[in-house]
């Protein structure tokens, strides 16, 4: 049984192809000592370390396009179209509170300093605190102020983190890169297939859970504030146009980082495979991740 760094990097809802390639490294046997993860990375590679990833996937699974705009709280006056405590409230609900130093498995989450212009790892205190910080992408979720640092989103700095695994006493390094090159026969997929392949049940156990919390949210004005569907579509498009610069930046980042750091595998996910905000294609991106950590084993082995 070979133990293995995992370096997750960051790319919105592409993120999601984590659980595919996590749930095919499980299948052959891999073992995950430690996890360096920015941004969607660092989301999945916290849910994984707390042991809770089968939850967070029968949740993200049954997540619909409107729960995620209902998941979502506008800043009215803040640096920040979301605040970002709705969806991440909705986790620890699901999860539960957890510490970073207590978690069975290595953990960093990777934020950038962007008063001090620095990369920050991680690597203590508050998990979804942590992963608040990673995943603060500019002008969508307002920054996370930490021990008087302002964090936000690590892929401005650094999408793919490997240093934080250069100490660990493993067999090998595998990154996954959620900026690969465009694929482009994902872009003859017709516009159809960006629902999802199989149908919600609103009955189930999850769906009802997901539904509950956001009820109880809509009915306590403490911790949620009612936007008009005019102004969430406003803002989305805005965050879009922006995001889509965003990912272009992250992208050149991300060949040099893992140029200058090669890890002994990485496996990349086509930077079109998905946008960054459409979570409610969670069913195909898992499986896209499974299948590329599939192909990329197999090749290696021919």
């Amino acid at each position: 049984m070979k133990t293995i760094s995992l370096v997750l990097g960051s790319g919105g809802a592409r993120g999601l192809a984590h659980i595919g390639i996590i749930r095919y490294l499980e299948q052959q046997n891999y073992t995950v000592r430690s996890i360096a993860g920015c941004s969607a990375g660092a989301l999945i590679g916290g849910v994984y370390a707390s042991g809770k990833l089968d939850e967070f996937e029968e949740w993200v699974r049954a997540i619909t396009k409107l729960d995620m705009v209902r998941l979502l709280d506008i800043s009215w006056r803040g640096p920040g179209f979301f605040r970002g405590d709705k969806f991440i409230n909705a986790l620890v609900d699901l999860v539960g509170e957890q510490a970073i130093e207590d978690l069975p498995i290595k953990f960093t989450a990777i934020a950038a300093d962007i008063k001090n212009e620095k990369e920050v790892w991680l690597t203590s205190g508050n998990l979804f605190e942590a992963i608040r910080a990673s995943i603060s992408l500019p002008l969508f979720f307002t920054p996370m102020e930490r021990n008087g640092s302002i964090l936000i989103d690590g892929g401005v700095l650094n999408p793919v983190p490997i240093a934080p695994t250069f100490g660990d006493e493993t067999d090998m390094t595998i990154a996954v890169n959620l900026g690969g090159r465009v694929d482009s026969s994902l872009n003859k997929k017709p516009e159809k297939k960006i629902k999802p392949k199989i149908e919600v049940d609103e009955d189930s156990p999850m769906r009802l859970k997901i539904v509950s919390y956001i009820q109880k949210m809509q009915l306590n004005p403490s911790r949620s504030k009612k936007s008009k569907p005019d102004e969430l579509d406003q803002s989305m498009g805005m965050v879009d146009v922006a995001n889509q610069a965003f990912e272009s930046m992250q992208s050149t980042i991300a060949k040099q980082k893992l140029a200058a750091y090669p890890p002994d595998h990485t496996i990349e996910i086509p930077r079109n495979a998905c946008r960054t905000l459409e979570v409610d294609r969670a069913e195909e991106m898992i499986e896209l991740g499974y299948a590329c950590a599939k192909a990329y084993f197999e090749q290696l082995q021919k």
